[in-house]
């Protein structure tokens, strides 16, 4: 050991020393817990545990190193999962056997030279985060809109509530309120859909 070393391991044991008898004597104060023995208060309280400091080691040049941060609570658990970026598909309730399928109508309104531009699947829209009408399939054009339902109980209350403004056969609805066509050329499409089997 050199001469210059000599004052800090001095400092160093009567620290020691000194933190070594706090806390011995019976003031009613809690002894001093070793750094290598759990410390249970914390978990007692139900509080949390403050991070223990590293020691400061000096070094050669008598400057003390600055302390290594403890772990973060998040860093300690690992890396966080997170939720798929897209909701799961929407099922929605099938068509019935033998009722044509939306598609099939409007194929059947051009094939009869009638007038469907702009048609859109927007099946989406009868699930519960669309208008949630509790259909399975749903193609709106800009000369009508063409629902089918699973029954037609809920294909007849529909079109009930669109009363004037739809037409409807067995769980095929057809609906005007959003078209442009003119109230003397709906026969026609009632017509199309009425010869479809």
């Amino acid at each position: 050991m050199t001469v210059r070393s000599l004052p800090a391991v001095g400092v160093l044991l009567a620290a020691v020393a000194l933190a070594a008898g706090c806390g011995s004597a019976d003031t009613g104060r809690p002894k001093a817990v070793p750094s290598d023995s759990p410390v249970s208060a914390p978990a007692a309280t139900g509080l949390p545990s403050a991070p223990t400091p590293s020691p400061i080691s000096p070094t050669a040049g008598g400057a003390a190193s600055p302390p290594v941060p403890a772990p973060s609570s998040a860093e300690a658990q690992g890396p966080t999962q997170r939720r798929p970026a897209t909701p799961p598909p929407v099922v929605l309730p099938k068509r019935p056997a033998g009722a044509p399928g939306a598609k099939q109508v409007v194929d059947a309104f051009k094939a009869a030279g009638l007038k469907v531009p702009h048609p859109k699947d927007r099946s989406v829209d009868c699930g519960p985060d669309g208008l949630g009408l509790g259909c399975s399939e749903l193609i709106a054009t800009d000369a009508v809109t063409v629902y089918v339902f699973p029954d037609e109980i809920s294909a007849g209350d529909i079109a009930e509530t669109w009363s004037g403004q739809s037409y409807r056969r067995g769980t095929v609805v057809l609906n005007y309120l959003e078209a442009k066509t003119p109230a003397a050329e709906r026969p026609r499409y009632e017509k199309v859909l009425n010869a479809l089997r």
